[in-house]
């Protein structure tokens, strides 16, 4: 093998040429000088917010006039909205990808070959299920900017990985929104517990939402060709036919369709017939002593952030005073390890408290998006997969009481974005609750 650098003035042929090693060596100092200088100018943009993507998501497009700037794609935007609804549907990204090309949607590459005036891609339908997990996946969509998602270990290598959370920076509202937030935490609850359909092909409709009371784990789906609908039924994971470590806790899913339709109408009748009184009886379960603690929390904070401001006066004095020989060297370590041990102590103590002030706030807020959720849904007459995973959170199935002589099990409804709601009210609300609670 020959090896010839023109540039260099190097030929194997002509035998070993003495400062080839030393070129070498340069040549690797300035592609890793170039490296730091690039990285650093990178962070300084992600650091500001700017976006550090060439090009961006699909569902958006650059802005003419500055091309710093996203705007939505419109045409794009659709077919990320219809994806993540198929997915709130109990769609998987196989399942919808399946449905995108039988529906004949341009994929992601067709749609900019389509856009840019180019030629369309051999398969411009035929979507695949990376694609379309990579859009339920992007948090762009909520209006946000992302930097940081991934990191290179250094500049010889090409391989990008996945950087931790907790190094990532987030700025909010940083271009038009295409997909609701709440919408989008949603969808990622789903995908974590993924539903996959039962061999004969049909699916739960409180598959993965439904937890044992005693054991903690879910309940499986269970049906059979043979059996009627009004057979099809769900049992403790542990359970395993009798030789597991937990009981059955079986219960049909027609009494659970019945239970939560149920309590969905009886929701949204106390939200639209008393909608202050909906709000307070929530408030009363969840946000009452929250709120109060979250007064109490905002006091602290205003009175450690004063203490902290002061101790920094302190020590600038003190450290003023040994220079000057006011106190001795000895006291003055003393009194700074004190006051830096305290003003430590204090700056933890407030990044707690404005964590739980901020999940006060992040819950008032929520209750705004269950409200919007029971005006959506308004006089439904039937369950979907949609509807069910738009309200319930998870559901808790405890063990049969036969105590009575009658078989009477007891279910905990938990819905999203408030959890579990006690709804007060007239007899007939209890009523229907006990009804619905017998399986």
């Amino acid at each position: 093998m020959r090896y010839i650098a023109i540039n260099d003035g190097v030929d194997s042929d002509n035998g070993d040429n003495d400062f080839t090693p030393f070129r070498n060596l340069f040549n690797d100092f300035y592609a890793r000088d170039t490296s730091k200088k690039i990285r650093a100018v990178m962070r300084a943009k992600g650091n500001a917010g700017e976006h550090l993507c060439t090009n961006p998501p699909y569902g958006y497009q650059k802005e003419p006039m500055d091309k710093k700037k996203w705007i939505v794609d419109e045409e794009a935007a659709e077919s990320v909205r219809r994806i993540f609804a198929l997915c709130i549907a109990g769609k998987g990204p196989m399942q919808i990808a399946k449905l995108l090309t039988a529906e004949h949607v341009l994929t992601v590459k067709a749609h900019y070959a389509q856009r840019d005036g180019k030629p369309l891609p051999e398969k411009p339908y035929k979507w695949s299920t990376k694609s379309v997990a990579g859009i339920l996946e992007r948090p762009e969509y909520t209006g946000c900017t992302v930097n940081f998602k991934t990191y290179s270990k250094s500049h010889k290598l090409k391989k990008r990985l996945h950087n931790a959370p907790e190094n990532q920076r987030i700025f909010p509202n940083t271009q038009p929104a295409i997909i609701d937030e709440q919408v989008f935490t949603r969808v990622q609850e789903l995908r974590e517990n993924k539903r996959r359909p039962s061999k004969t092909g049909k699916q739960g409709l409180f598959s993965d939402l439904l937890y044992c009371a005693d054991c903690g784990d879910k309940l499986y789906f269970c049906m059979t060709n043979s059996f009627s609908p009004k057979q099809d039924h769900y049992v403790c994971s542990n359970y395993k036919s009798n030789t597991g470590t937990c009981s059955a806790h079986f219960i049909r899913e027609e009494t659970l369709k019945l239970f939560v339709l149920q309590r969905i109408f009886d929701v949204t009748a106390l939200f639209f017939d008393d909608a202050m009184a909906f709000e307070e009886a929530a408030r009363k379960q969840r946000f009452q002593e929250a709120e109060k603690d979250a007064k109490k929390r905002k006091h602290e904070i205003a009175q450690a952030e004063k203490r902290i401001a002061e101790l920094d006066r302190i020590f600038k004095r003190i450290y003023e005073d040994d220079i000057n020989g006011a106190i001795s060297h000895e006291r003055f370590l003393k009194l700074s390890a004190d006051y830096e041990a305290e003003q430590k102590e204090l700056t933890e103590q407030v990044k707690a408290w404005r964590d739980a002030v901020e999940t006060f706030e992040q819950d008032q807020a929520d209750f705004a998006s269950f409200a919007a959720i029971v005006r959506k849904y308004v006089g439904i007459r039937e369950l979907t997969l949609t509807i069910v995973n738009e309200f319930v959170k998870k559901i808790i199935v405890h063990a049969p009481d036969k105590s009575s002589g009658h078989r009477r099990q007891k279910i905990e409804l938990f819905w999203n974005f408030i959890g579990e709601v006690n709804l007060p009210g007239d007899d007939q609300t209890v009523e229907r609750q006990r009804k619905g609670r017998t399986a």
